[in-house]
């Protein structure tokens, strides 16, 4: 059973999902530990294809080692590193291994990661990707050839912000996702809750497929200043700043402070997506603070 499908098609679920960045060698053994912190906790948990143009193991190689290790995975896919028909053979592969929930990514310009002399290909962007899921689940390529060998039943879901300083612009992307077969949401990091106020009555009222507010764990005042530096589309208020800066545990203060935002979101959406780069094991701790039960 696709545990998260399940919690996403049912009214009134309060759906919790979390990141991960894969292995940046051959060894998963602090992947998995990580993960495991998490079970019973969320309902799924992302693996990073790629972020930031930063290498590290496959986001599709991760996810069958978290499953077999009993963790339902969401298999991030972005565009910028192969082709349609890589694309294709990988979800595919996805499929016949049981791994179903797929996030479809543009995927992050080469120039700001590790490779920065690497070819981007962007065959596809994120709104083509979802349409060719949604062909494969139809029993066709992308040429609409029927595939011979059996449709997948991939669940897609695709990337928003709703902090774009252009609502229409929003608005039109969003739908367009919507249409290419997007059946859940996960946004970028939010630190304006007005504005996701704003697009869940504005841009995202009435639909069925839940949005999913990304809450980020700052851990110090340098750490935010970074982001809101590096982070294109972000800014960290200067009072949160201030906050983290005078603590006397500013990674403790951080977790108050995510922990506040899961209970804004709360009130707004239906989950939240919940990201703590290299501190996983501290998400458990904010959804405690903010009064979210285990699930099981």
């Amino acid at each position: 059973m696709n545990y998260f499908r399940t919690a996403c098609s049912t009214p009134g679920e309060f759906i919790i999902t979390a990141e991960i960045a894969p292995p940046k060698g051959a060894n998963p053994t602090h992947m998995i530990e990580m993960a495991n912190t998490l079970k019973g906790r969320v309902h799924a948990v992302n693996i990073t294809d790629g972020s930031r143009a930063v290498l590290g193991m496959s986001s599709l190689a991760s996810a069958i080692i978290l499953k077999s290790h009993g963790i339902e995975p969401i298999c991030q896919m972005a565009c910028r590193d192969r082709n349609r028909i890589g694309l294709q053979a990988d979800l595919l592969g996805a499929d016949a291994l049981g791994i179903r929930n797929v996030l479809a990514l543009t995927g992050d310009p080469v120039k700001v990661g590790d490779h920065p002399k690497a070819k981007s290909v962007f065959d596809f962007e994120s709104v083509r990707l979802l349409t060719a899921i949604q062909k494969l689940n139809n029993g066709t390529n992308w040429n609409d050839k029927a595939l011979s060998d059996g449709a997948t039943d991939l669940f897609a879901g695709a990337a928003v912000d709703p902090q774009s300083p252009s609502l229409s612009g929003l608005k039109s992307r969003f739908e367009r996702k919507l249409k290419a077969g997007a059946q859940f949401f996960q946004s970028q990091l939010i630190t304006d809750f007005d504005r996701l106020d704003k697009f869940m009555t504005e841009v995202a009222a009435g639909i069925d497929q839940p949005i999913l507010a990304g809450i980020f764990l700052l851990k110090s005042a340098k750490n935010a200043r970074f982001i809101n530096k590096y982070v294109p589309g972000v800014k960290i208020p200067e009072s949160t700043i201030e906050r983290l800066e005078k603590a006397p545990k500013p990674l403790e203060e951080g977790v108050t402070i995510a922990a506040e935002q899961v209970k804004t979101a709360r009130q707004l959406c239906r989950g939240v997506h919940l990201m703590a780069v290299k501190r996983e094991d501290l998400i458990s701790k904010i959804l405690d603070v903010a009064g979210i039960p285990p699930l099981y």
